[in-house]
């Protein structure tokens, strides 16, 4: 099974910026959904943003403004630009993908980011 790669993490100062990279390339056909969620530890998973093939974006309060997720449908490939990084943004941040409308959700092994001055 092809799950997605994440890449970008790293350390950010407050009131910085950031971008992820999720890598699904190795699958043939269009992925219907990308998402981004995060976690850190003690903490249950939170979804940070997602999007559809067909167009539909979720973000949550905590970043909305903020951060932006963005795909190239012809790549498999989803963004996440996070700006005016918090304090509180700082987690392991992971891609889900969903093959097809109602699929079980298929998870990359994470990225983390670290927000510290």
């Amino acid at each position: 099974q092809v799950r997605p790669v994440e890449s970008g993490g790293g350390l950010v100062q407050p009131g910085g910026s950031l971008r992820l990279s999720c890598d699904a390339s190795g699958i043939t056909f269009t992925v219907h959904g990308m998402g981004w969620y995060r976690q850190v530890p003690g903490n249950e998973r939170e979804l940070v943003a997602n999007t559809t093939l067909h167009g539909s974006i979720y973000y949550s309060d905590s970043v909305k403004g903020r951060f932006t997720i963005f795909r190239s449908n012809a790549e498999n490939t989803a963004y996440l630009q996070m700006n005016s990084v918090k304090p509180d943004d700082g987690a392991v941040y992971s891609c889900a993908l969903q093959l097809v409308p109602f699929a079980p959700l298929i998870w990359g092994k994470g990225t983390l980011v670290t927000v510290s001055a």
